[in-house]
């Protein structure tokens, strides 16, 4: 019997129920949808996901297997494979929290097939962790200390495949929707990224290995990106599970090491924001703190365009903003000051910001994304206080006290800066050579926010 492998966003052979449950079933046929409408919306996740294609064929390839490429929308391919290999079952994982599931069982049958979804490879099941009166924990301290209770089940070794009869037609491994919406950005992203499960599995070993002992006290510190582990777009693209990394360290927890144990809280905090996002599933359009619904955050912006280029003239904040633009990434200590001065000095509406890391993030997370922005803009669950604002200069003082990491992207002659005005649209006509003048002074900004604050609050 011929079955098929949807590998949706889970791009590993490592603890993926769906492709278990595959190979247990018949022959399979491992098959990958590019969507070009996800290409447009997500276009440095799209590019992270390409570029984990050809390590994900060679992995298939030794087992006698191959990836089966096809570009489209997910309903229509699914209905065309099905049909054209006379699959009669198709395996795949949930699209929660990337993508929804409508349609995908109707194509899957006018295809001659039978769909059956997989829950993701996560810590806990959905909906499993409860407070004692049934409900779900909305402040992530207490769900910390629940999952730490918990059994966390094992991850799933690969499974051995058999190889169809015939093999459907396959794209080529890329995403040239994907690579147009980055534009000159592919290029200068691409050399930045570690594709693959192997990498992920290295990147771990190298962390595990290294520096975790100073984790908890350098994690803050954006010029020291080699304290901490570099697994955000490995998890977000499934090039290893959560599961996997859990696995690997319970002994060192167990044990106490240094470093362990926040390590895998930042682990959970992403458990805690797909138990919101399952229980609000609007958590990121609307303010899950139902008051702030009319707090008057100003709208798109000719302040928040500066803010998307790097040109608000506070250092730390474009240099995030840079870093961004360039490599898909950002440090997280760095990501909360840039949202903060977003959402409070700029006053402007968090769900601006979610837009703009959503396109341009390779580590894109839906309900991390949304939960991380509902936080900095005080209006989401466990949320710092609105009236917590981070001041950006006294932050790069305490966390980049040398401007080693404003200086990488700041600087007209740095790698950093060179990397960014590579990356850049043309149309955007930058001169890096020429620093931006403050948007608002900072006491000013930080006035602004408070009095809104105040009269919402009256």
């Amino acid at each position: 019997m011929t079955v098929i492998c949807w590998f949706r966003r889970v791009l590993r052979l490592d603890d993926h129920p769906a492709l278990v449950a595959a190979a247990a079933a018949g022959a399979v046929v491992p098959l990958v949808i590019l969507d070009p409408a996800e290409a447009r919306d997500h276009p440095a996740s799209a590019q992270r996901q390409a570029m984990a294609l050809a390590p994900l064929d060679r992995a298939l390839r030794a087992q006698g297997s191959r990836l089966i490429v096809r570009r489209g929308a997910p309903d229509a391919v699914l209905e065309a494979v099905a049909r054209a290999t006379g699959a009669t079952q198709v395996h795949a994982t949930e699209g929660f929290p990337f993508a929804s599931d409508d349609g995908l069982a109707d194509a899957a049958r006018r295809g001659g097939a039978v769909l059956h979804l997989h829950p993701l490879a996560d810590l806990v099941p959905r909906g499993s962790v409860r407070t004692g009166s049934g409900g779900v924990y909305k402040v992530f301290t207490p769900f910390w200390k629940a999952v730490r209770q918990v059994d966390i089940a094992p991850p799933l070794a690969a499974p051995r495949l058999s190889a169809p009869e015939r093999w459907p037609e396959s794209d080529a491994p890329d995403w040239p929707e994907a690579r147009a919406a980055m534009d000159r950005g592919w290029d200068v992203m691409a050399a930045h990224i570690r594709a693959g499960e192997e990498a992920a599995h290295d990147r771990l070993e190298e962390f595990l290995t290294g520096d975790v002992a100073g984790y908890k006290a350098d994690r803050d510190h954006p010029w020291r990106p080699e304290a901490t582990s570099g697994l955000s777009d490995a998890l977000a693209v499934g090039e290893i599970s959560a599961r996997r990394i859990w696995a690997r360290c319970r002994g060192d927890f167990e044990q106490g090491i240094p470093g362990i144990e926040p390590f895998l809280s930042e682990l959970c905090w992403r458990e805690f924001a797909r138990e919101l996002m399952a229980e609000s599933p609007d958590l990121g359009r609307a303010p899950w703190r139902k008051e702030w619904t009319d707090f008057p955050w100003r709208a798109d912006n000719d302040d928040a365009e500066a803010w998307r280029r790097g040109r608000t003239g506070v250092p730390i904040v474009d240099a995030g903003m840079r870093e961004l633009y360039a490599t898909g990434r950002m440090h997280n200590r760095v990501r909360m000051i840039t949202g903060s001065y977003l959402t409070k000095h700029l006053l402007t509406d968090w769900r601006v910001g979610l837009d703009w890391f959503a396109r341009c993030l390779t580590d894109w997370d839906a309900a991390s994304n949304a939960m991380n922005w509902q936080w900095v803009g005080g209006c989401g669950p466990d949320a710092s206080p609105f009236f917590r604002i981070f001041n950006p200069e006294t932050q790069a003082e305490k966390f980049d006290a040398k401007s080693r990491y404003r200086d990488h992207w700041m600087r007209p002659d740095a790698p950093g800066a060179q990397d960014f005005g590579a990356a850049i649209p043309r149309s955007w006509d930058l001169d890096l050579t020429r620093r931006a003048m403050p948007r608002i002074s900072l006491p000013e900004g930080r006035a602004r926010a408070l009095t809104a604050y105040e009269e919402m609050k009256s």
